[in-house]
Parts: structure tokens; sequence; C-alpha cells
């Protein structure tokens, strides 16, 4: 039997942390969403990644990369999304067979209709209870657990 190295209890407050604070941010930005009558956190940010390609579309293995979702989850996420009318799945006319996700202008609408919203969550959830330079240093240090590009 392999014998599996254990953490420090640094790692493992830092790590505990780290999940409940984001899953209680999460859970407070998606709550304000929803009493404001908007769709899941997860369909903005689809929405986002679309529409800042220039050509409002994207393969969906790009979005699962960029938005760090599973496949399976994100085949039924673009499922309901394209069923609101937010995104378009299409035929890729580059090479005529994969499939590209395109944006429509209800999509675009939706997404820019959220933002205020969805900003103002993000300042009562992060903003309101740090600092400026305990934010720039909480953002630059979560960027080094973010995989490489």
């Amino acid at each position: 039997m392999r014998k599996i190295a254990l953490t420090s209890e640094t790692v493992e407050l830092a790590w505990v942390r780290l999940t409940r604070v984001a899953e209680h941010v999460r859970c407070g930005i998606e709550r304000t969403l929803k009493e404001y009558g908007f769709p899941p956190l997860s369909w903005y940010d689809v929405l986002l990644e679309l529409d800042r390609e220039e050509s409002g579309q994207l393969r969906p293995l790009e979005i699962e990369k960029r938005i760090l979702m599973a496949q399976y989850n994100m085949s039924r996420l673009l499922d309901r999304m394209e069923k609101a009318g937010y995104v378009k799945r299409e035929i890729c006319a580059q090479d005529g067979r994969g499939i590209v996700v395109r944006i429509t202008r209800q999509g675009r609408k939706i997404r820019e209709e959220m933002w205020p919203v969805y900003a103002e969550a993000m300042q009562r959830e992060v903003g309101e209870m740090l600092t400026d330079d305990e934010t720039k240093m909480l953002a630059t240090t979560l960027e080094k657990l973010l995989p490489s590009k």
C-alpha cells in the first residue's frame, strides 16, 4: 500500500477556509441573482466568455477550460441555456464537423442586465469585508493557485 504524505496544518487550514469562503460567497451571489429573477451564476460565466470573443462564439471545450467546468455539466448547462434562447449551438464553419456555441442577442442582453446585480453582490460579499490592499493581496495570492494557461 502506497504511503500518502499528510498536509501541514497550515495547508489544511488554508484549504478549509478557501473552500468555505468560496462556497459562502458563491451562495450569496447566487441568492442575489435569484432574488432578481436572473439565471444562475454559471450562465453568466458562459455568456461572459462568449461575449468576450469578437466572433461571439467558442467551442464547448474552450468554454469548459475557461470556466473550469466538467464536460458532462457543460452539456446540460448549454442545453438549458439554448432552450432559454441565450446561446445557439451550430456546426463549426471552419471544419464542418465540430460544434461552436454562439451567444444570441437575448444572451447579451441578459448578461448586461445581470452585471450590475452581480457586481453589487460581489462588492457586498467580498469588497466590503476587505480593504483595497487586502483585496489586491488576495487576488495576487489566489492567482498562484490557478492552472497556468
